[in-house]
C-alpha cells in the first residue's frame, strides 16, 4: 500500500490536479477564506474534529489529548465574535503531537500563535476569548465552509490552500 504524503512532499495544487476526478467522491478543496496564524503553513494528517460555537471547551480537551500527528478541524460555525484557539491551546497542541489546526472561526494571541510552532489556519483574529459552557462535540462529522469533513479524513494544507480526502493521498 502506498504511504500518505508528508508535509515535505505535497503541494495542494498538484493534489487537486491529480485527484479532482477521484471515485468515490469526497476529495474537496476548502474555500480560500483561511489565513495562516501559525509559523508553519504546510501540514497534513488524519482528521479529528470538534463542533462548537463560541465555546472552546471541547477544543481544549482535544489539544490536551495525544494528537498522534493528526490535524484538528474545528467547526466553529464561522463565528468571529469569540476566539476558539489562542497561544496556550496552540502550544498544548504542539506539545501533544498535533500536526496542525484548522478553525472555521477566530483565533487570538497572534504573537503567541506564531511562537507555538504549529500550523494554525483560521478566518480571523479576535481578542475576545471563548465562553466556557462545556458545549460542543468531538469526533463528529462537521461542515467547514460548506465542505463535509469527517473524523478519519485526511487533510493537506499549504500556502495555496486546504484539501480534504476520505483516504490518504500519495
Amino acid at each position: 500500500m502506498n504511504q500518505p504524503t508528508t508535509p515535505a512532499d505535497f503541494n495542494t495544487c498538484d493534489l487537486c490536479d491529480a485527484h479532482e476526478k477521484d471515485d468515490p467522491p469526497g476529495f474537496a478543496a476548502l474555500p480560500p477564506v483561511f489565513r495562516d496564524y501559525g509559523p508553519t503553513p504546510r501540514f497534513a494528517g488524519q482528521v479529528s474534529t470538534v463542533r462548537c460555537f463560541e465555546d472552546n471547551t471541547k477544543v481544549k480537551e482535544a489539544v490536551e489529548s495525544p494528537g498522534n500527528g493528526r490535524v484538528l478541524v474545528v467547526d466553529g460555525g464561522a463565528s468571529v465574535r469569540r476566539a476558539l484557539v489562542g497561544g496556550i491551546l496552540a502550544t498544548a497542541a504542539r506539545r501533544n503531537g498535533w500536526a496542525g489546526i484548522v478553525i472555521d472561526g477566530a483565533v487570538r494571541d497572534a504573537a503567541e500563535l506564531r511562537a507555538a510552532g504549529i500550523g494554525v489556519k483560521a478566518l480571523a483574529l479576535m481578542p475576545h476569548r471563548s465562553t466556557k459552557r462545556d458545549e460542543g462535540a468531538r469526533d463528529v462529522p462537521v461542515t467547514v465552509q460548506g465542505v463535509a469533513v469527517r473524523p478519519g479524513d485526511w487533510l493537506y494544507a499549504d500556502e495555496d490552500g486546504i484539501v480534504v480526502s476520505p483516504r490518504p493521498l500519495t
